[in-house]
């Protein structure tokens, strides 16, 4: 008989366990330890037990989903609405059950009890409050296509798609990189400065990027000490199993508003991959949310490759 209940003490290591024996797809770290997930899910300062609901065969635990909510435009502090379904895990034997379905509804009595109306599937920026570094790669952004069975799952539950990223990866082995005039001029006048973290932060920065290992890059005019573009670089050590590789992702990258924007992130991009290289890094990803098709454009000219897709659903009745 299949038993659910709320998150208790005991249960990290039964829940690494589950997501490590459900292969999750290409998108999905494999944490070693329960330390690496603890510190992105069960020690958030926001971390609700009551919002991570469990799905137990007798003394195995077989399934789990978790819910939450983002954070309010400043970054400063969470906001009810709308609430986020952030994982929907059930073992591979207990699948078409009807546990994950049972499983999503009790989430979203959850959202609904703490004054949810909307429900996103999937998780977006502003609205990722777990599992940064362990599911989507360089940052959670929605349910990945590489997992199919969640994607027939969520729209039979009544979730429509709302919103779709492109995740692009750059093999670092290559190392043609482009060259034409234009980049060639404008590398001469900038240099490249690295830093702990980027000027303006938050605490929801401090909740995401300020738990893993990142270094910010700023492109800077040599004539007057000013930035143009930058980008937040963090490992992605948890996905060196899975891969076989020494990756990295690119976060944060911006630019000044100028008619050359998109070659100052160019450039950019071209010298954060040297100094890369030079750190034996060999693949990075970066997540770009649909519509951006010139910056896309600017990163595939930059040699990097669609590889996986990311979907988030937005649930087709208000709760209630």
């Amino acid at each position: 008989m299949i038993t659910y209940r709320s998150f208790r003490n005991a249960d990290p290591p039964l829940l690494l366990n589950l997501w490590r024996e459900c292969e999750l797809g290409r998108g999905a770290a494999r944490p070693q330890s329960v330390e690496a997930i603890e510190l992105v899910t069960f020690s958030q300062p926001y971390f609700d037990p009551d919002g991570l609901i469990v799905a137990r065969d007798g003394d195995r635990v077989v399934g789990f989903v978790h819910a939450g909510f983002g954070c309010d435009s400043e970054g400063e502090e969470l906001t009810s609405d709308p609430g986020v379904i952030c994982a929907i895990v059930v073992h591979p034997e207990y699948r078409r059950q009807g546990i994950g379905r049972e499983l999503l509804q009790r989430a979203e009595q959850y959202l609904q009890q703490r004054g949810a109306v909307d429900v996103q599937a999937g998780q977006s920026p502003g609205r990722d409050p777990f599992y940064f570094g362990i599911y989507g790669g360089a940052r959670p952004s929605g349910v990945l296509v590489s997992d199919p069975l969640a994607h027939p799952f969520l729209e039979a539950s009544g979730y429509s798609p709302v919103a779709r990223f492109d995740i692009l990866q750059r093999d670092l082995a290559n190392s043609r990189d482009p060259a034409n005039f234009r980049l060639v001029a404008f590398r001469r006048k900038v240099r490249l400065d690295a830093f702990d973290q980027r000027g303006n932060t938050n605490w929801w920065w401090h909740n995401h990027l300020g738990r893993v290992d990142s270094v910010r890059f700023e492109l800077i005019f040599k004539s007057d000490d000013t930035s143009c573009a930058g980008v937040t670089i963090v490992g992605l050590d948890h996905y060196t199993a899975l891969w076989q590789e020494r990756a990295v992702g690119l976060l944060e990258l911006d630019s000044t508003d100028s008619p050359d924007a998109d070659l100052h992130r160019q450039v950019l991009i071209v010298e954060v991959l040297k100094r890369l290289r030079q750190e034996m890094v060999t693949r990075a990803e970066i997540h770009v949310r649909e519509g951006a098709e010139g910056l896309t454009e600017m990163l595939r000219q930059t040699g990097f490759e669609s590889v996986d897709v990311g979907v988030v659903y937005r649930r087709n009745e208000p709760l209630g």
